[in-house]
């Protein structure tokens, strides 16, 4: 049962508040002072949650919140404050100091039972939160989650570090699935090896071979010299392969013999070079799909999806935002060290909790990024985020009425053009990336480049 703490030298008010609190679940400790309230919790499990009157004999209430805030077991208890005249000052003050709410006396039961559901729902303050805000402190990678969702990849995580055996990390763009190899990587034997990150999807085809396997002198124009693999450099590691279903077929069909052979052959050579890699690869495509239409080797999806991981969108983990949210806001770059950190308001809250994310924790990131540079105050507020809901909208009305006229299929042939003019040009000409941010192989883009009878040139 959750422990609610009532500080409040208001007799009446504070026993009927704690009435309240009992009535709804909850379990009430009262004090009529900072002083007395301290000398209760000495010695004692932190509460889940703390009302604060402003005034209040000897210390007041900010001088209770401040000294609460740097009083180790006490500092995330999310402390709503009560005052029964509201000013700019006390306002501005309680949320510099990170109060969770502020709350103008009278306070009613509907009020305080959604107050309540609210904090403890979100996990503010309890100690699953201490528990997450005490990892988030960590300067390696963490793949941090408190829904059930991340605690079974955590879990599968913790069950492929102690195999060599190769892994395979699906999920939606922005889901973490580096950070998922990352942390894979380190609570592996093979921690203190190297980490060699490849990204298939950005590398053109014509040198992906060179990067992975290495070339002789003289392999080709501009090859003055031998040069490493990233394979061979990854000896004694772990070789991270991001999107795989990016690799061409040629180079899949070479990858898998390395997979096998646990050889490579630097290009240009005829040298052999044995090397010990644990092979994690990842991908936002549907492998299994892409064998289907001829554009990923079956043989190799065995070799790869020896055990599977796969990581869940953000909007099927809504337990995990909020904390997420809080712990990017407390990671956020700062004008200066003694600027107290930015909160989040109730409102911000609610919308961050039922936006779809469709970018994942990464959009989360950037989100919280740009609202804690741009927000005027310590307290970030619904309309700090309207550019998550600006965005919908004007997506929603995207579509010019010129296009809206037309037959189906000229609609369709034309908005495919944009499409993947816009693609070639937001990758500069890489085709291979311009696949990759239409969702779709790259054989598969000149496909429809051909068929609607695009050049080079006109793309």
């Amino acid at each position: 049962m959750a422990t609610i703490l009532i500080i409040d030298d208001d007799d009446a008010f504070r026993e009927g508040l704690a009435e309240t609190v009992q009535d709804l679940g909850y379990s009430p400790s009262e004090a009529r002072s900072g002083e007395e309230a301290f000398e209760r919790l000495r010695g004692r499990p932190a509460p889940d949650c703390i009302f604060l009157d402003f005034r209040l004999p000897g210390a007041d209430g900010l001088a209770v919140l401040d000294t609460l805030r740097k009083t180790p077991g006490l500092q995330t208890v999310p402390v709503v404050m009560l005052t029964a005249h509201a000013t700019s000052d006390n306002t501005i003050g309680a949320m510099r100091l990170g109060a969770f709410e502020h709350l103008t006396k009278p306070v009613g039961r509907d009020e305080i039972a959604a107050l309540l559901e609210r904090i403890l729902s979100a996990q503010v303050g309890t100690p699953a939160a201490r528990v997450f805000a005490e990892e988030a402190r960590s300067h390696e990678p963490q793949l941090l989650g408190v829904s059930e969702a991340m605690r079974e990849v955590q879990k599968r995580i913790g069950r492929a570090a102690g195999a060599n055996s190769t892994v395979l990390i699906t999920g939606e763009t922005g889901t973490g699935k580096e950070i998922a190899a990352r942390v894979l990587h380190r609570a592996s034997a093979r921690g203190s090896g190297p980490f060699i990150a490849v990204n298939c999807a950005a590398i053109p085809d014509e040198l992906l071979e060179s990067e992975l396997f290495g070339h002789g002198k003289g392999a080709f124009t501009g090859a003055q010299a031998e040069r490493r693999g990233r394979v061979e450099e990854a000896h004694g590691g772990t070789l991270f392969l991001d999107e795989v279903g990016d690799m061409p077929l040629p180079m899949q069909a070479k990858l898998l013999r390395v997979l096998q052979e646990r050889q490579v052959t630097p290009l240009g050579t005829n040298r052999i070079v044995t090397v010990d890699v644990r092979v994690v690869a990842a991908t936002h495509r549907h492998l299994a799909s892409m064998v289907e239409a001829g554009t990923f080797r079956q043989d190799l999806l065995f070799r790869l999806n020896v055990i599977p991981l796969h990581l869940p969108p953000l909007r099927e983990r809504v337990a995990d935002i909020l904390p997420l949210a809080e712990h990017f806001l407390a990671g956020a770059p700062s004008a200066s060290p003694d600027i107290a950190r930015k909160h989040l308001s109730a409102d911000a809250q609610r919308l961050l909790a039922t936006f779809a994310w469709p970018g994942n924790v990464r959009e989360l990131a950037n989100a919280i990024e740009r609202a804690s540079a741009l927000a005027p105050g310590q307290v970030l507020t619904r309309e700090d985020f309207a550019f998550l809901t600006a965005t919908k909208d004007s997506a929603d009305d995207a579509i010019p009425l010129a296009l809206l006229e037309l037959p189906l299929p000229q609609a369709v042939a034309q908005l495919e053009r944009a499409l993947i003019v816009h693609a070639l040009s937001a990758s500069g000409g890489n085709r291979a990336e311009a696949a990759r941010r239409l969702g779709i192989s790259r054989q598969s883009l000149y496909t429809r480049m051909a068929a609607l009878s695009m050049s080079e040139a006109s793309a």
